[in-house]
């Protein structure tokens, strides 16, 4: 990792909790049997090396995106801060929605971002459906000790009889059956002798709790489909709310860390553990759950379902689309790990919701791609600009810094000729105040080679400027003696006509015009940014042809570029402009 990487980290809550409950030696009893399992198989273990454990805890249900990064570098890194391993965990218990496709890319992209869940030869990579077992056996032990019941009310019925914020819930008309008509209906249903929907197992616990949570949850349903790890053996499922807290104890988690949404979770899920502990299923000292505030971010729909309506009604071109916030579309815009590790660290963790600014994001991209990124030469807009002066099939080297704060890089040769292509924002018939580039009769200096001086220029019919003509002074270029000899206020950059790379440019901004998309009334798709791309053939230098896929550049004066990952092929590979060199959507 970079210096920047190695500086001292903010302390936070959850560090403090961390700190406090190693001070307090409160895992120094933890045994670790090298696999996941229950109080039996855990016993069998040695003391756990790990001083802490952790878990980043995706539904392989989508890609992941900007808010999940914040969570893996949060989870691993507090792993790798405390001498502690980071489980990578699937909570795959809704087969419906999820896929083996997911799966891939999830372990990708945590990949990509610098985190494994190796430990020696232990993997530390988990699906919560290699423990449907355990949670069926939970579940009967949770009947036996009466402390759970089938209940065949519809839907509708349990809902009306939960109660609301303000009036107690009802009990169910089938809440005192006995622990042997339990035990056989949740028999049948594990059978496939219900129904789906027929009946569904709930925690009993109280119906007059002022928290909702813990009015007699649900924790088991009929469910006949099939299952990408499981495939067709069971036709029961685990609600997530009971099979969370089981997944954590059996890894051993020491910290289990959510966003503010599961608050109210937490004491289901205190109540879950100290049951099946009591059961003898699971051993203290148990996981804890703790909450932060999620990644709010501004230009960006982070939710699930709008993600995917963008993406199935075409109004991006898929899942790695540049302009998406989904870490596929972020790698392909050139983003880095590198940047997302430091925005992590930057926007800190809390327990207050707040809104982060995107272009603090940003700037955390410039920030790490401004020392990594090599310097090469593009123009984007190009007109042409002829040095009447230069013999006619000359052929100059010039030589430029690869990056001017790491010389160790060296120097590459950029060739100079009669003719050469610049930017047409560079050259002004009539200047404006405080333009000091190119004009009638002006000097500059061509970066990296001679001053000039402009003589004249030429018009299409339609009054638009086609070519620039001018004469170099032949003792002023870069490097040299005279170099100096001549002082001018204007540097423009430049590529020789027979020594560039026509090249198709993809300009890049943000896909929402709008801080919060879809605010109040409005539709959220009316705010996308009608500008959020284009495409342009620009005049680069020549190096560039050679770029490989998702190689990463500074084009001199307008920001960091990457060679597109999938559309680039070799020799001739195709940009997309990751970030400007400057925030241009500052009010």
């Amino acid at each position: 990792m970079s210096d920047k990487e190695s500086i001292p980290l903010a302390s936070n809550f959850i560090r403090g909790i961390i700190d406090r409950d190693l001070a307090e030696n409160k895992f120094a009893t933890k045994k670790w049997a090298g696999s996941p399992g229950g109080a039996a198989h855990q016993a069998a273990g040695h003391i756990d090396t790990a001083k802490i454990r952790t878990r980043f805890p995706p539904e392989p249900n989508g890609y992941l995106h900007i808010g999940h990064a914040k969570s893996i570098c949060l989870n691993f890194g507090l792993a790798r801060d405390y001498d502690g391993i980071c489980h990578l965990r699937f909570d795959d218990t809704n087969p419906e929605k999820e896929s083996q496709e997911y799966v891939d890319s999830i372990t990708e992209m945590v990949h990509w971002l610098g985190f494994g869940w190796e430990n020696g030869k232990e993997s530390n990579l988990y699906f919560a459906s290699d423990y449907f077992e355990f949670m069926y056996q939970s579940a009967e032990a949770l009947i036996m000790g009466g402390h759970a019941y089938v209940d065949e009310q519809t839907a509708d019925e349990m809902r009306i009889n939960r109660g609301t914020l303000t009036e107690a819930g009802k009990d169910s008309p089938y809440r005192n059956r006995t622990v042997e008509e339990n035990l056989q209906l949740f028999r049948e249903m594990r059978d496939g002798k219900q129904a789906d929907g027929s009946m569904v197992l709930r925690a009993k616990i109280d119906m007059a709790s002022p928290n909702i949570n813990m009015r007699d949850p649900a924790i088991y349903r009929v469910r006949r489909a099939h299952h990408h790890n499981t495939g067709d053996t069971w036709c029961i499922y685990p609600m997530y709310t009971f099979a969370h807290p089981i997944e954590d104890a059996l890894e051993q988690i020491t910290h289990s860390i959510c966003t503010l949404e599961f608050e109210d979770q937490r004491p289901f899920y205190d109540w879950l553990l100290e049951r099946l502990a009591e059961a003898g299923l699971l051993a203290h000292p148990l996981p804890h759950q703790y909450e932060f505030a999620r990644l709010n971010l501004t230009y960006v729909v982070l939710s699930k379902r709008k993600l995917i309506q963008l993406v199935e009604e075409k109004h991006v071109s898929g899942w790695d689309d540049p302009r998406l916030p989904t870490l596929a579309g972020a790698r392909r815009r050139g983003y880095t790990p590198e940047g997302f590790r430091l925005f992590a660290d930057r926007i800190g963790v809390s327990k207050a919701d707040s809104w982060i600014e995107y272009t603090i994001l940003e700037d955390c991209m410039r920030e790490m791609l401004n020392d990594s990124a090599e310097r090469r030469i593009a123009v984007l807009d190009p007109i042409k600009l002829v040095i009447d002066n230069y013999e006619d099939g000359k052929s100059e080297d010039c030589f430029a810094p690869n990056h001017p704060l790491k010389p160790e890089l060296g120097k590459r040769t950029i060739q100079l000729t009669k003719e050469l292509w610049i930017e047409r924002e560079d050259f002004m018939e009539v200047p404006s105040k405080g333009f000091f580039r190119l004009v009638p009769d002006g000097l500059v200096r061509l970066r990296y080679g001679y001053v000039v001086k402009c003589t004249g220029f030429e018009k299409d019919a339609a009054g638009n400027v086609t070519v620039v003509h001018c004469e170099y002074l032949p003792d002023t270029k870069s490097g040299t003696a005279g170099a100096d000899a001549i002082k001018v206020k204007g540097n423009i950059h430049w590529v020789s006509t027979s020594h560039a790379y026509t090249c198709e440019i993809r300009m890049y901004d943000r896909l929402f015009k709008e801080a919060h998309p879809g605010e109040g009334e409005r539709d959220f798709l009316d705010d996308i940014n009608p500008n959020s791309a284009h495409t342009i053939t620009a005049q680069l230098e020549l190096a560039l042809k050679d770029a490989k896929p998702s190689d990463t550049f500074q084009f001199e004066r307008h920001g960091y570029f990457v060679a597109d990952r999938k559309d680039s092929l070799a020799g001739k590979p195709v940009f997309n402009r990751t970030v400007t060199l400057r925030d241009a959507w500052q009010k």
